[in-house]
């Protein structure tokens, strides 16, 4: 029962700490990191913006780094309506994610070599062949630094020049989570658009499709995606997908992946439009983002060496949920990297 002894004992124990000050031991140790002697952080919402408040690199290297962030800032391959080049500038204006993780028990942005190293620098925003080229390029000297490369887009064509650079030397393995496949063929003469690029990946040797699980599929054009089913890859259509049904899900991807290296991708879209409203093609009936978080967090040890979050178009989000819900899935997939056995060591 509640009583005066008890609160005086309360009373010695925190009236003069500050909030830096914790009682538990692994508490104190991520404490001791954010907050200074004098009990105080950095304000979110002071400072020069970054993806998830991680220090900035003006230069754009990555040497020295375990995890780079950076940004693509180019949608010339939607289909639909276009606006996801705002999609790095929308993630880094979001001024409270983490830093410290419950569910992984990690403060990733301080207990790894993080940086925001910026955004890819395209020769052109008219150039689709030429931008993806730049995107790859950029990739490859994240990946020769020895950093894992963790990018922010961009429409979802820009996950085909990041596999040819993490791909190169030998085909990886992905969880991809949205509401379309993106196994397209060419449309009216293009094939390296938004709704293709693993079926590319595939063809170009860089993508293992018998170690690549999506999830979250729904939608009208499932008739257009039949290369997944085809070339090996697993397909989780939203309707599979509850609370439920999850640990099963989750089970089922670390099976599919294994141990080898394997890229994660995270089309925003996954979620259903009442979260993230934001996006270039919008399906309804998608996932929640607790659902997804569970999702993710289920994956903790897996090896992942790269992975993206893409597809956050602003303009069609007047509350920010959208960034705001993209954001948090790219700090946890970060924290993922924390415990991913390609991590470089510090």
């Amino acid at each position: 029962m509640w009583n005066d002894e008890k609160l005086a004992k309360l009373r010695q124990q925190f009236c003069n700490t500050n909030g830096g000050e914790m009682v538990d031991p692994d508490f104190r140790r991520i404490a001791a990191q954010i907050f200074d002697p004098q009990g105080r952080r950095t304000a979110p919402y002071a400072g020069l913006p970054t993806l998830l408040d991680a220090p900035a690199r003006a230069d754009g290297s990555a040497e020295g780094l375990q995890v780079a962030l950076y940004g693509m800032p180019m949608d010339l391959g939607v289909t639909n309506r276009n606006g996801a080049r705002f999609g790095p500038r929308a993630l880094r204006a979001i001024e409270r994610i983490g830093p410290y993780n419950d569910a992984l028990v990690c403060a990733p942005v301080h207990e790894m070599a993080v940086a925001d190293i910026g955004d890819v620098p395209f020769r052109s925003r008219f150039d689709l062949t030429r931008s993806h080229e730049d995107i790859e390029a950029f990739v490859a000297g994240i990946v020769a630094s020895g950093a894992l490369p963790l990018g922010v887009g961009g429409d979802h064509s820009v996950s085909l020049p990041v596999l040819r650079a993490i791909g190169r030397e030998r085909p990886v393995g992905m969880i991809h989570i949205d509401a379309h496949c993106d196994t397209g063929g060419a449309y009216e003469g293009e094939k390296f658009h938004h709704g293709g690029p693993f079926r590319n990946a595939v063809l170009e040797g860089v993508l293992d499709p018998e170690r690549t699980i999506q999830i979250g599929i729904r939608g009208a054009a499932g008739y257009i995606w039949e290369f997944s089913t085809l070339s090996g890859m697993t397909v989780i259509p939203a309707q599979e997908i509850t609370e439920a049904s999850l640990p099963d899900i989750i089970a089922r991807a670390r099976a599919v992946i294994g141990t080898g290296p394997t890229y994660l991708s995270f089309d925003i879209d996954s979620l259903d439009p009442a979260f993230a409203p934001g996006t270039g093609t919008p399906e309804v009936g998608g996932l929640t983002p607790r659902e997804v978080l569970r999702l993710l967090r289920g994956l903790k040890g897996a090896n992942i060496v790269g992975a993206d979050v893409v597809e956050v178009a602003p303009a069609y989000d007047s509350t920010t949920n959208t960034a705001q819900n993209a954001a948090q899935m790219l700090f946890e997939i970060l924290s993922l990297m924390q415990f991913s056995p390609s991590l470089p060591k510090g």
